[in-house]
């Protein structure tokens, strides 16, 4: 009766947060104008969308990809392409990559989850469809090969083109809070349930009328779609996109790494571990600039630490160190 009792007013607690969370980054350019403060702020919302969207599908669905960057490149992509070629509107491609990247997770979920492919099939899977799209996008003229694609600079609200930090730190922040929302909704809802007890025991979820099928299928076109959206930020911020940047394991390693690093099937887990990080690569370039690769060294040291001594991230530090002290006490008394 008392976890009936209580669980709407946590859920009532989590709106608010994120609405505190919105207000609080929205109101950052407001607050300071130092290009690098808002630019530290717009990359680390971007690797928290990174993060929530594997989130999605990892932590809640406990599908583990190893080649999510396979959504984010088709997103960028799109976005690419709908404008240069298809001559339409930044705003009126976004809508396209979201959907574009979601119908691609579909078919990567139809393909796998038909036949049973889980754990490490699943993330091997995954990975062989982003270095197969990433070869495909060197081999065909409309993503410009290698040599990539290029948006031209027209300045405006209207080209999704912000003259300042602020207007992408403002974009991102709403494709944040949507996946947040979403976030929410899973930890809350009837869905979110099925998809939480299709992860801990499918045969058990089977058992009791739910179709794990149709369930993950769900959840890989929403990770995907958001994926795409965070592809799309990319392609608007950077003005470029290349098969390397688009398909390449980097992106997928960031969203893994963080979601894994601040808690997996968490609200703030992704975004912890995405600050985290963000500052970790900061300071490692800082200091070992000039070692390529040094960031994902240091990206893989932290993750082993925290499996080993967080395992719950560090949203749930608080949860491991009662655990461990509990241990320990407990070996005293023995």
């Amino acid at each position: 009766m008392s976890a009936d009792t209580t669980r709407p007013s946590s859920g009532m607690r989590q709106l608010a947060g994120i609405a505190l969370f919105a207000v609080a980054v929205a109101c950052l350019p407001l607050v300071t104008t130092s290009g690098a403060a808002l630019n530290f702020a717009m990359m680390a919302l971007y690797a928290t969308l990174l993060a929530q969207a594997w989130n999605i599908l990892g932590g809640f669905g406990g599908q583990f990809s190893f080649g999510h960057a396979l959504f984010f490149g088709t997103g960028a992509y799109i976005q690419a392409i709908a404008q240069l070629q298809g001559g339409l509107n930044a705003w009126l491609a976004l809508p396209l990559a979201v959907a574009g990247s979601a119908a691609v997770g579909l078919f990567v979920g139809a393909l796998s989850f038909r036949y049973g492919l889980k754990g490490s099939y699943f993330a091997l899977v995954t990975l062989a469809f982003a270095e197969v799209f990433r070869i495909v996008a060197l081999s065909v003229s409309f993503t410009g090969g290698g040599v990539g694609l290029m948006v031209p600079l027209r300045e405006s609200v209207a080209n999704m083109q912000f003259a300042t930090r602020a207007g992408y730190l403002w974009l991102v922040l709403g494709f944040v809070v949507a996946a947040l929302l979403v976030t929410w909704w899973l930890r809350n809802s009837r869905y979110g349930a099925y998809l939480q007890a299709v992860r801990d025991n499918e045969d058990a979820a089977r058992a009791v009328g739910v179709n794990p099928f149709r369930i993950k299928l769900a959840a890989i076109g929403l990770s995907a779609a958001f994926m795409g959206s965070a592809g799309a930020f990319y392609v608007q911020v950077f003005q470029y996109i290349d098969p390397a940047i688009a398909y390449g394991s980097v992106t997928s390693v960031e969203a893994l790494v963080a979601a894994i690093v601040g808690g997996m099937g968490t609200l703030w887990g992704p975004v912890l571990g995405a600050v985290v990080l963000h500052v970790l690569a900061d300071l490692t370039r800082n200091l070992f600039g000039e070692l390529p690769g040094i960031n994902m060294v240091i990206y893989g040291v932290v993750l082993v630490l925290i499996m080993i001594f967080l395992p719950r991230g560090i949203a749930g530090i608080g949860l491991s160190v009662r655990q461990l002290w509990a241990g320990i006490k407990g070996r005293r008394h023995d």
